[in-house]
């Protein structure tokens, strides 16, 4: 049923309520939207979360702004709407961007009503208002919250056409719930997928898009969950990730910046999805090399070793603590030769020829990096954490070089060489650092 909202300029919106009114009611306020917010999550605890998230700010200011109009508008019946009018449609087009129906956010104005009649059926014993005020103030009341409802609809139905969707969104509400933070009965998401018509996977899939690229959906499987309202646009691909399954997205995100996650669990796919979003932002970054579509299996190491940057350096700064105090240039030299060192455990001739130096030159770096480094390259496992920020460091300047060719000669093994080669000079000391 469409409500017909009342505008300052069609109406008196409050009916015969005396305007002295909202002086009585303005100190009500503050406490009033207090009751109101602890209501209301009491009831919809989904809203709890939204109450202490991001979103908090303007939630808050919403319900507020809410109030105090109606107040407004008892004290002076011309008083503009306009911001409540902007922030009542914020509200639904939330909820669609969330992929809910508008049933809690009725339900949340259903419940600020009743509160605000119980408050004021308080006030009216404190100033002996009489019945017939108490009924006049109750129907201004509701109308008013008619009102909200309808600019909510009209935010919510004008966001599901800018996304291009039905008002039915079980599929994203069902994907929303399987990447939910907190645990969910598979039995919860089964009914919810026998709703959506939505078989119920084993196995899934999760697909990372960059938010200035949009696959065409009509070129996407039927049967792949999708969000595109998330700030972080992604998909679900749910069962086996066949060779056909691999075709097939490929074709439909041509032209896309995407990552493929690794198939995991349907209770592990928030994992799928973090591993294809931290692929797609190392592919951002430079550090892998991929033109559209990164596998993420294809890139574990990366993944793994500058998966936490900041415990990276914290890595680096210990186990590469001796080489601190050198000047940036001895620094960078040293750390190429103990990382080709250690990852090849080759000769002094063969790490010069990865290097581009004069062997000696390498021993006598080695030297260098034994004085400095003492025990710590002879224990395994300070070796190995040593190797370890050797090769995040290296991966996060030099980006991924196990799918592509680095410049540089081929070595005889086919490797590639990892710096400009410079042809060593026998009338030259080779001690360089």
């Amino acid at each position: 049923m469409t409500v017909m909202r009342q505008t300052p300029e069609n109406a008196e919106p409050s009916g015969p309520i005396p305007r002295e009114f909202a002086a009585v009611m303005r100190p009500e306020l503050p406490s009033l939207l207090k009751e109101m917010a602890a209501e209301i999550v009491t009831a919809i605890p989904e809203y709890g979360h939204l109450l202490e998230g991001p979103n908090a700010r303007v939630i808050k200011i919403g319900i507020e702004q809410s109030i105090a109009t109606f107040v407004d508008r008892v004290a002076a019946p011309t008083a503009t709407t306009a911001l409540r009018d902007d922030l009542c449609r914020r509200f639904g087009r939330f909820e669609a961007y969330e992929g809910r129906s508008l049933d809690n956010l009725q339900a949340a104005y259903r419940i600020g009503c009743q509160v605000a009649l119980r408050r004021v059926r308080t006030v009216g014993r404190r100033y002996s208002l009489s019945a017939s005020f108490m009924l006049t103030f109750a129907d201004a009341l509701f109308a008013y919250m008619g009102d909200l409802a309808e600019l909510s609809r009209e935010g919510y139905v004008q966001a599901l056409a800018e996304l291009g969707e039905e008002p039915d969104n079980r599929r994203r509400r069902l994907l929303r719930r399987i990447l939910g933070g907190t645990a969910v009965a598979r039995s919860a998401l089964a009914e919810l997928a026998e709703h959506s018509a939505w078989p119920l996977p084993d196995e899934v899939t999760l697909v990372a898009v960059a938010a200035d690229t949009r696959p065409s959906r009509s070129a996407l499987d039927r049967d792949i969950l999708l969000d595109f309202a998330d700030p972080e646009p992604h998909l679900l691909v749910p069962g086996p990730f066949t060779e056909e399954r691999r075709r097939s997205l490929a074709a439909a995100l041509q032209g896309c910046r995407a990552a493929v996650g690794l198939t995991t669990s349907l209770s592990e796919a928030a994992d799928s999805l973090r591993w294809a979003r931290q692929t797609l932002a190392l592919t951002d970054s430079g550090v892998i090399d991929e033109d559209a579509v990164a596998m993420c299996e294809d890139h574990l190491l990366p993944l793994w070793l500058l998966g936490d940057p900041a415990l990276v350096n914290q890595i680096a700064r210990k186990y590469l603590g001796p080489l601190a105090g050198l000047t940036p240039t001895q620094r960078a030299r040293l750390i190429d030769t103990l990382r080709i060192w250690l990852t090849t455990r080759g000769t002094a001739a063969q790490v010069a020829d990865r290097l581009g130096v004069h062997p000696q030159t390498v021993r006598y770096r080695i030297r260098i990096l034994d004085r400095a480094f003492g025990d710590q390259l002879a224990d395994p496992d300070h070796r190995f954490a040593t190797e370890i920020a050797l090769r995040a460091l290296h991966l996060r300047e030099h980006g991924d070089t196990a799918h592509r060719p680095a410049p540089g000669r081929t070595t005889a093994d086919g490797g590639a060489r990892l710096e400009h080669r410079r042809p060593p000079s026998s009338s030259r000391s080779g001690y360089e650092v």
